[in-house]
């Protein structure tokens, strides 16, 4: 929360003191000579009125104050210089991810959880993800709303693009995304389980490319190979009813592949068989080299003034009818 004009905070000073003057006024007029308070007659509820309506439109002058200092609640904040990379996330979404040996869910859930913390923590980087299967799509492209990344990120499910791993699209993809970059630090985050089997991009020239660009690709492999827990649906023929069940699925990987590409772009090649251990793999990337580039982000306001705008009116609505029960002035 924050005032965008402060300085008509003033009026409640001025408030109080027209009060205190008016109460001073008020009683000069009723005892103008010393000692006439002791021969006065006791007031009239009626006057005491009066003197209520004067206390209470003196009053609305507060939270009029309020109202006139506008105040704003913060919906986003300007970030003009930081510390940080330009970095994508490269998220591989093949039918394989949905193998169970990554618990509490699958390998897809919890590299989505394990990345989410990884973004979290990487408050001033430009953050996008790419998703890959048969394909690859842009996710999100690079921003500091991070709010935005997870978001997107949380929606990511399995079957939505063609099966297959192709991970020289998803790499391409990613490197175009940082083309236009002008960082000093241009990063890709490469998470796949499996082997490139698809696609018209080899994941090797991927990695040439990215390397032209000073693009720096670590790559995380997630799982072991062989066979494999993976729930699949199918029909029964009889009822027509769709049941799940688990089978095992003989998923290829390719390490030597992965290693490959982080070699050519002097990055770092990872293995992860546990989400203990994907999580190790991410807290080492977290420590990737930072640099300091100037970005303005948009501010947005909400307006806030309108309660206290609505209590000045009622108050002075107060003292006036109090005054017109009253009968006089208060004033």
């Amino acid at each position: 929360m924050r005032l965008a004009a402060p300085p008509w905070l003033a009026l409640i000073a001025l408030a109080l003191l027209l009060l205190a003057l008016w109460l001073v006024r008020r009683r000069w007029q009723r005892f103008p000579f010393p000692g006439a308070d002791r021969l006065a007659r006791p007031r009239s509820w009626a006057v005491s009125r009066t003197a209520l309506a004067g206390v209470v439109v003196a009053a609305s002058l507060v939270p009029l104050a309020v109202a006139l200092a506008r105040p704003q609640e913060v919906l986003s904040r300007r970030l003009e210089h930081a510390e940080g990379v330009d970095l994508v996330i490269a998220l591989d979404v093949s039918g394989s991810m949905a193998a169970l040996d990554f618990q509490p869910s699958d390998r897809l859930g919890v590299a989505k959880d394990v990345i989410s913390s990884f973004v979290a923590q990487r408050v001033n980087d430009r953050i996008g993800v790419v998703v890959f299967a048969g394909a690859a799509v842009t996710l999100c492209p690079l921003t500091l709303d991070h709010d935005v990344v997870q978001h997107l990120l949380d929606q990511v499910e399995l079957e939505t693009l063609p099966d297959g791993t192709a991970i020289g699209l998803g790499l391409g993809t990613s490197v175009s995304r940082l083309r236009s970059s002008e960082a000093r630090s241009k990063v890709v985050v490469l998470v796949t389980d499996g082997s490139n089997n698809t696609g018209q991009l080899d994941p090797l020239t991927a990695a040439e490319l990215a390397a032209s660009q000073n693009i720096v690709v670590h790559t995380v492999l997630v799982g072991r190979g062989g066979r494999v827990p993976i729930p699949v649906q199918e029909q029964d023929p009889r009822t027509g009813r769709i049941r799940r069940r688990v089978v095992e699925v003989e998923v290829d990987i390719n390490p030597e592949l992965l290693a490959e590409i982080s070699r050519k772009t002097k990055g770092s090649s990872f293995l992860a068989r546990d989400p203990q251990a994907l999580q190790e793999v991410f807290a080492q990337i977290d420590a990737l080299e930072k640099t300091e580039f100037t970005s303005t982000r948009l501010v947005r306001y909400r307006e806030r003034f309108e309660p206290w705008a609505l209590a000045a009116f009622l108050l002075v609505l107060g003292g006036v009818l109090v005054e017109a029960v009253a009968g006089g002035t208060p004033w």
